[in-house]
């Protein structure tokens, strides 16, 4: 049985605990409602620019720019998966959640040459101890997140894939729904897909200045540019939402493990004066 000065020291030590995981909790609040208002600044311009996009591309044969050609299964020789996950852990199963997506994609294309390029420090981890090919790493950077950061992933994957390099560019990532829904996401990011709906709002004839080529190649590389940041944002948010969930859960068990001590510290300290009191009438009567 613990002592009533063991007892009294975790119930210190379960205090401390308490405080941190309330303030982690106060913090990711905060992160998470800045994130979520990016998200929605993000989003119009995301919009309107696929609609061009989308509006542009049907009328224009894949064969224009290389960054919309079809491929097809037996095309693809080499593969890249840009996995994204936190720099820091204390956020429940939100890291892990993708890598055993990120896992599963790899096993669904075992037969292809995989290189990774990841995003965040704990998928940088994990997988370099897996021993897989890491062609890049972006670490280090949720808590400064800007748009250029984004321009970096774009220029890295698109130039790869212009060289022939990649055959594909896969992008796993969590997407924000709510503070107790995130969703793990496998987008393809390269080449182009889900061009194939039109709106006739947006199919008038139009004159293009400049030409084609050039006009679409600067519209394929914003777009990109724009989904990887809101990939990114939506990364973040997701990931603030899951340490606030689990900080919030870290806090209300350390309330309940406070009680149960304290409560343990309490019968233990009626004990010792029962048995006090026990000893101190029994030598009484002994001496009478």
């Amino acid at each position: 049985m613990p002592s009533l000065k063991e007892i009294k020291q975790r119930i210190d030590s379960v205090k401390s605990t308490r405080q941190v995981t309330s303030a982690m909790k106060m913090v990711s609040a905060s992160k998470l409602q800045k994130a979520q208002q990016r998200i929605l600044n993000a989003r119009p311009y995301s919009d309107e620019l696929d609609k061009i996009l989308l509006s542009f591309a049907t009328r224009t044969q894949r064969v224009v720019h290389p960054l919309l050609r079809e491929v097809t299964h037996e095309d693809i020789k080499t593969i890249a998966i840009v996995v994204v996950t936190a720099d820091k852990g204390l956020c429940g199963a939100f890291n892990m959640n993708i890598i055993k997506k990120a896992e599963k994609v790899i096993d669904k294309y075992n037969n292809k040459n995989i290189e990774l390029i990841c995003v965040g420090r704990k998928g940088r981890n994990y997988f370099k101890h897996k021993r897989f090919i890491i062609r890049e790493e972006y670490i280090d950077f949720f808590n400064r997140l800007k748009f250029d950061h984004s321009r970096d992933v774009m220029n890295l994957t698109s130039s790869y894939f212009l060289e022939g390099r990649y055959d594909m560019v896969v992008m796993i990532y969590n997407e924000f729904k709510s503070v107790i829904q995130q969703n793990v996401v496998e987008k393809q990011l390269l080449p182009l897909e889900d061009l194939e709906e039109t709106d006739d709002r947006f199919l008038s004839s139009f004159l293009f200045e400049p030409e084609t080529t050039e006009l679409l190649e600067e519209l394929i590389k914003k777009h990109l540019d724009v989904q990887i940041w809101r990939m990114l944002l939506e990364s973040s948010s997701a990931e603030q939402a899951a340490r606030m969930t689990a900080m919030d859960s870290a806090t209300d068990n350390a309330d309940d493990m406070i009680k149960d001590l304290t409560l343990e510290y309490h019968h233990k300290r009626q004990d010792n004066i029962t048995k006090e009191i026990i000893e101190v009438a029994s030598t009484a009567e002994v001496i009478r």
